[in-house]
């Protein structure tokens, strides 16, 4: 089973490694270099989440649909290549969008819209078979390698990235973009290889769910309610920060496109390392305290970003990244912890896809309100700075709020209210 895991962890570092050139990248060199709105980057930015709402629809037609006798393989292949295509032609979308707006702009939905799709149709069928191969007992084994690899190739595409594009000009751009997209293809394909087993004709499916059965667990129950604006709140604070984060640097400190790379670098070993220790914290500590830990650390790590605009200090800048990667890699492993707990026997994948559906939707909240409200706020003001200030304070706040709403979830209730009739159930029983 580990060549198993391994090969899954090898197409979710594919499929992630598509996002890093565009949320580390391509981002800043859009908004800085080119000066395009963060507003417009942000929405091409988030087309994957925009889209995500079709993961149900997808999940449910591989489930019954499959090809050659694979339910999978084929639909994550599909995914895959056009993420890849996405990443290989984005920095062309981007130079030409500079020169010829109209032009540029249809070409970037396409391009970026090609890259939101293959995202969706490879995540929701590559995870679909992680829970399929492993069982029950080894989901989070799984989890935890696919998840290990991903921050990892995360780390690595970073720094190769800034190694690539040093210095920086639109050729070493869009070769860097180019050798990415091949690593992602090669690795992808590497994982696919053999790992699916052929469905048989007898073999039944997965029972399906759509989004309003989705929405519906979610409201009735008190808990799965505040959980899910919980998540929200969270990731769109945490996760909304990836297309200004790396602006800022540039704007504030005056960093290269090299420099402002490498943050992702550094956020994402800080994220791994707090991984490791919010696994060694398992079943040592509550999941609760481990997500407080995670939720104060990330708004430690904005406010003092806020701080590190204000008077302009590089180092106390970094000092913000490390306490967001660290507050980010412990609210990851509590909050899926939680995650799993706020689940049903037999409606496991109702409510996965539902806290799934939260994600998509928090990411696309926390990216495009970023890019308006630093649009917004700095056509007000005439200072760029002073948006991404007002957008970090936001995502401070919202980090605030939504660690005051932890207190609020409990698992115990909410299995209660799962499995204890309503009132009007108990008076209809009664009356029998």
């Amino acid at each position: 089973m580990f060549l198993k895991r391994f090969q899954l962890g090898l197409i979710h570092v594919a499929v992630a490694m598509t996002l890093v050139p565009i949320n580390s990248t391509l981002n800043r060199v859009m908004i800085k270099e080119l000066a395009i709105s963060a507003t417009l980057v942000a929405i091409l930015a988030s087309l994957p989440y925009l889209f995500a709402p079709i993961q149900v629809a997808i999940g449910s037609y591989s489930d019954h649909h499959p090809i050659l006798g694979f339910r999978r393989t084929p639909y994550i292949l599909v995914g895959l290549v056009l993420c890849v295509l996405g990443v290989l032609v984005s920095p062309q979308v981007a130079f030409l969008m500079a020169k010829n707006f109209p032009l540029g702009l249809l070409a970037g939905l396409l391009a970026f819209g090609a890259w939101g799709m293959g995202y969706n149709l490879s995540a929701v069928s590559y995870l679909s078979l992680a829970s399929e191969l492993s069982g029950e007992n080894g989901r989070g084994k799984t989890i935890a390698t696919m998840w290990f690899m991903m921050i990892t190739s995360i780390i690595l595409t970073a720094i190769g990235l800034s190694r690539m594009v040093d210095p920086y000009t639109p050729e070493a751009l869009i070769r860097a973009f180019g050798y990415v997209a091949g690593s992602a293809l090669i690795l992808g394909l590497l994982g696919l290889i053999r790992l699916e087993p052929r469905a048989s004709a007898s073999s039944t499916a997965s029972e399906s769910y759509t989004v309003k059965q989705m929405t519906s667990a979610i409201t009735a129950n008190p808990v799965a309610r505040v959980f899910f604006i919980y998540l929200l709140l969270l990731l769109a604070a945490i996760l909304g920060q990836d297309v200004l984060l790396e602006p800022f640097g540039a704007e504030a400190f005056g960093m290269t496109v090299t420099q402002t790379t490498r943050i992702t670098s550094i956020w994402g070993t800080f994220v791994l390392l707090a991984i490791i220790v919010a696994g060694f914290l398992e079943g040592r500590v509550s999941k609760r305290l481990v997500a407080q830990l995670g939720n104060t650390g990330a708004l430690l790590g904005f406010i003092v970003i806020v701080i590190s605009g204000i008077f302009l200090s590089k180092h106390v800048f970094y000092t913000g990244v490390t306490l967001l990667g660290i507050g980010t890699g412990l609210s990851t492993v509590a909050n899926l912890s939680l995650m799993f707990d706020l689940t049903v026997p037999g409606m496991v994948g109702l409510y996965i896809g539902a806290w799934g559906f939260s994600n998509a939707l928090s990411r696309l909240t926390g990216s495009i309100l970023g890019g308006v409200v630093r649009d917004v706020v700095t056509q007000a003001t005439g200072v760029a700075l002073s948006g991404y200030l007002v957008v970090f304070s936001i995502e401070a706040l919202m980090l605030l709020i939504a660690a005051i709403m932890l207190y609020r979830i409990d698992v115990n209730a909410f299995q209660k209210q799962v499995h204890e009739p309503s009132y009007v159930e108990k008076v209809a029983l009664a009356a029998e």
